[in-house]
């Protein structure tokens, strides 16, 4: 398996048990468990909870009932003459690390550089894994056109932002990518706004920021739509946001750097005077993390690859008036980017 062949030098091994790489590396969905990658053999330690599903779904990797586990992972490091080992250190709690190096016949080694091996692989997705993400963006547009229907003056941000949901899981989703955003009005203002009691108005702006979850593997897109009728200034902001999202789809090439997809969408947004208004990334990295590598934003030198898949996101926030973002997918390939968000973007007026 790549990940046995690509263990960082000056490990012999390393522990894995979070969910979401537990995931990557054996095709397991689970609570818990541990995987153990050597030089020469990738392992699943499993509890009798979901030992007869692993064993049926695993990949890549022996599957192991849990008896005794730091004693199993001893033999294992025994068998394989394991002398060091990383882990996700950004995952590893201090009281967890402390176990680890009290119980293990091995020496820990903080910063080994596995998790950025790791991180690595999964910034670029395979053929299978795109398919599932683009799974999730069809319900997740899905979703768009049915909620259109029922937006109107009198529903509030958690009424819409219900029925967005109940839809998708009805759809086939097995659940939400995060909690959405459903922001009227003043409210849009915030870009991490949470759904509330506000009853929408006839001149709102309404933004709406939501995705599901398809085999594990996330979807993420956001749209901006009008009630009734909007002002010179809204269409003004709008038109720009607009722009900016279509300038960082097509800067977001291959080979290209992050930081100067997000510069590009920035640098347009600021020629109107609202730079110091688009306050956060343009985008980032989805796959079975909902926010993974890479990331547009100032300071990113990583070069985008083939098999990519990331949000180009600008938005512009007046506090105390309104708010716009506008959210896309991309992959990028070979031929250069693919749009994975079929839901239309220009502005809707409800």
């Amino acid at each position: 398996m790549r990940v046995c062949e690509l263990l960082p030098q000056g490990i012999d091994a390393a522990l894995v048990d979070d969910e979401k790489n537990r995931q990557y590396l054996t095709g397991v969905r689970s609570s818990a468990g541990t995987v153990v990658v050597t030089r020469e053999e990738t392992y699943l330690i499993i509890d009798f909870r979901y030992i007869e599903m692993a064993r049926a779904a695993a990949r890549d990797c022996q599957v192991l009932l849990q008896d005794k586990l730091y004693a199993q992972i001893g033999e294992l490091f025994a068998r394989h003459g394991v002398r060091s080992y990383g882990v996700m250190d950004s995952l590893c709690s201090l009281s967890k690390a402390r176990g680890w190096m009290e119980k293990l016949p091995a020496q820990l080694v903080d910063g080994s550089g596995f998790e950025e091996v790791l991180g690595g692989l999964r910034m670029r997705k395979s053929a299978a894994e795109i398919s599932k993400i683009k799974a999730a963006q069809a319900l997740t547009d899905e979703g768009f056109q049915h909620i259109l229907g029922h937006i109107a003056p009198g529903k509030t941000e958690r009424e819409i932002a219900l029925e967005m949901e109940f839809f998708i899981r009805r759809q086939g989703a097995e659940g939400v990518s995060f909690d959405f955003i459903v922001v009227g009005g003043q409210n849009s203002s915030k870009p991490h706004g949470v759904p509330g009691d506000y009853v929408l108005q006839t001149g709102d702006f309404l933004t709406m920021d939501f995705g599901c979850t398809v085999d594990g593997y996330c979807s993420d897109m956001t749209r901006t739509v009008a009630l009734g009728k909007v002002s010179e200034k809204q269409r003004q902001i709008y038109d720009i946001v607009l722009k900016a999202n279509e300038i960082g789809i097509a800067a977001a090439q291959a080979g290209v750097i992050c930081e100067e997809v997000d510069r590009a969408s920035r640098d347009y947004i600021a020629s109107f005077g609202y730079g110091a208004q688009f306050g956060h990334g343009l985008g980032h990295g989805v796959g079975l993390d909902i926010h993974e590598e890479p990331r547009f934003s100032p300071g990113c030198k990583t070069a985008l690859e083939e098999g990519m898949v990331i949000t180009v996101e600008p938005g512009i926030y007046l506090p105390g008036e309104f708010g716009v973002r506008i959210e896309d997918m991309v992959v990028i390939t070979s031929q250069g980017t693919e749009d994975i968000t079929r839901s239309p973007k220009e502005l809707l007026l409800l």
